[in-house]
Order: structure tokens, then C-alpha cells, then sequence
């Protein structure tokens, strides 16, 4: 979507087939886009992300989305689970500021955009270390926005509600003979999300509602959004 926009999209990626797919596509509809590969949680893997993607000047804007969770609760997330959690949730945001944004400062504009999510604000009896971890994300958003007032550089967080992707698809495939959710995909995602996300739009989010916050943040017209919680989630997280 940013490609769609005259964006030139440095993809990042640990899989090279899978980063390598998702250039070519950009390629084929018009764009253009280059891979940068490695594993940002660790600093040498950072380091080399960076190294490419600044290669060829500085990058001006910088969307943080790099994560995982394991489906846990507190009696079976250790220390170390936290830990691992926190590193390549919230760490490897950190590593990425750190090496990217210095060259924003220098050409006095630019766009962090961190993707959080729901469960930062609205956290859930499981997943602990995960809901944890996209709190973090949000506050260091603010804490960089009000580091880089007057730069020219805006720091926001995007907080997508549950979003439908090929890995939820599958789990809900699996999981509705068991609760009885239909055996139409339609009837699965209606149900499920009755039960476990009710929102305003009833049904699971889209991955394309998620990048268009993404290029409305990254746009001119959000000069004067800075320090922002953005949720894309049809209402499920309450607020007054």
C-alpha cells in the first residue's frame, strides 16, 4: 500500500523466500522495493538490517512490526518466555530507533509508525508477557514523540483489534467443530468473534485496514498527530 503511494519499501525479513515474495509482488504492481534480511533480535542482526536498508540514504519512515507470541498463560510462561517476549517485541523496536531515526534528524522529517495492539490497553487473562510487551510498545511511541518534538519527526502507535490472516483462518478451521461455529468460514468468523472479540462491525479485522492506518500516518496529513494511539478494532477496546 505505501508501494501504491511512490513509496520505495525496503522489506525486512527473517524467511528470504517469503521477504524475496513479498518484493516481487510489489515489483510486479508497479513499485519498487529491495529486501533487507536478518533477525533483529540481536544487535548484529540489527546492525546488518540497518546497514542495507540505509545504504542507499537515509530511510524516512520507519514501521516497526517485528514480533511473536507463544499461546501461554501464567502458570506456563516462565522468566525466560518473558524475556524473549521483550526482547523481540520491544527491544528490537528500541535497536531499529536507535539506528534509523538519527538519520531523520539530520534531514529534519520523518514518520515512526510502531504497530502495538489491544491487548496492550485491554490486556487478557493469558498471554501475559504478550500484552505486557505491546504496552511497552505503546508508551515508548509517546516517550519518542515528545524525545523528538520539533525535529520534523512524528512517533505514533497503531493498535490493531484481532485481524484476520492466514493463521487465524486456519485456527479458526480447527477450532469450530469443537465450539460449534459453523462449518462456513463466514459463519466461524461471525461466531467466533461473538464470543471471544465482540466489536461494532462484527467480524475479525483486515491486514489492508491496518496498512491504510499505517500510510495515513505516514502521510502529510498526519503532521500534527504525533504521540498517538491509533486503534483499528471496530470497538473493541471500550474508551469513553
Amino acid at each position: 500500500m505505501l508501494a501504491a503511494e511512490g513509496v520505495h519499501v525496503i522489506v525486512h525479513g527473517r524467511n528470504e523466500d517469503r521477504t524475496r515474495g513479498v518484493v516481487q509482488r510489489i515489483i510486479e504492481a508497479g513499485g519498487t522495493a529491495e529486501a533487507a534480511l536478518g533477525d533483529l533480535a540481536t544487535d548484529a542482526g540489527a546492525d546488518h538490517v540497518a546497514r542495507v536498508a540505509l545504504a542507499g540514504g537515509p530511510i524516512d519512515i520507519l514501521v516497526n512490526n517485528a514480533g511473536f507470541y507463544a499461546h501461554t498463560s501464567w502458570e506456563n510462561t516462565s522468566c525466560e518466555d518473558w524475556l524473549k517476549v521483550y526482547n523481540v517485541n520491544v527491544i528490537s523496536y528500541v535497536r531499529m530507533i536507535h539506528r534509523i531515526v538519527p538519520a531523520m534528524k539530520e534531514q529534519g522529517w520523518g514518520r515512526v509508525i510502531n504497530i502495538g495492539g489491544g491487548l496492550g490497553i485491554q490486556p487478557i487473562a493469558d498471554l501475559p508477557h504478550y500484552n505486557a510487551s505491546l504496552a511497552a510498545r505503546h508508551n515508548i511511541s509517546v516517550s519518542l514523540a515528545r524525545q523528538l518534538s520539533g525535529t520534523g519527526i512524528t512517533s505514533n502507535v497503531i493498535a490493531p483489534g484481532a485481524i484476520m490472516n492466514p493463521g487465524v483462518e486456519q485456527w479458526l478451521r480447527e477450532a469450530a467443530p469443537q465450539k460449534g461455529w459453523g462449518t462456513e468460514i463466514g459463519d466461524m468468523e461471525r461466531n467466533a468473534v461473538k464470543e471471544l472479540v465482540p466489536n461494532d462491525a462484527g467480524r475479525f479485522g483486515r491486514q489492508e485496514e491496518v496498512a491504510a492506518a499505517v500510510v495515513y500516518l505516514a502521510s502529510p496529513w498526519a503532521d500534527y498527530v504525533s504521540g498517538a494511539l491509533l486503534r483499528v478494532d471496530a470497538g473493541t477496546v471500550r474508551s469513553i
